[in-house]
């Protein structure tokens, strides 16, 4: 599959993730979640650098929802439940979270 982004075809697996993780860019998140109707906000991008950072700086890291919820609760310092997660990524936080973040398809069952 492909996705067509500034007159380029950016190569994508059959469940919409990025084949080349050095395709991703914050604009591309965002035009592969406008196709979603999602638009992409702060706090999405702020959860979605807190996935990226875990995979490339904490050896490919794929944090569940519930660690997830640690970390965004320390980033910005309120308390959050599952439900702020899925206002955000209603497909489930940390699979469309993380295939909007560029990142490859987690192969855990996700949730806590």
């Amino acid at each position: 599959m492909a996705f067509d982004f500034n007159g380029k075809s950016i190569e994508t697996t059959d469940n919409g993730y990025l084949v080349n993780a050095d395709d991703w860019s914050e604009e591309l998140a965002s035009a592969m979640a406008s196709a979603e109707s999602l638009e992409l906000t702060e706090r999405h991008f702020d959860l979605i650098n807190f996935l990226r950072e875990e995979f490339f700086n904490n050896a490919g890291n794929q944090p569940n929802t519930r660690n997830i919820i640690k970390g965004m609760k320390a980033i910005w310092n309120e308390d959050i439940t599952s439900k702020t997660l899925y206002d955000l990524f209603p497909l489930d936080p940390s699979k469309q979270g993380g295939r909007l973040a560029g990142l490859p398809e987690s192969r855990r069952k996700g949730g806590y």
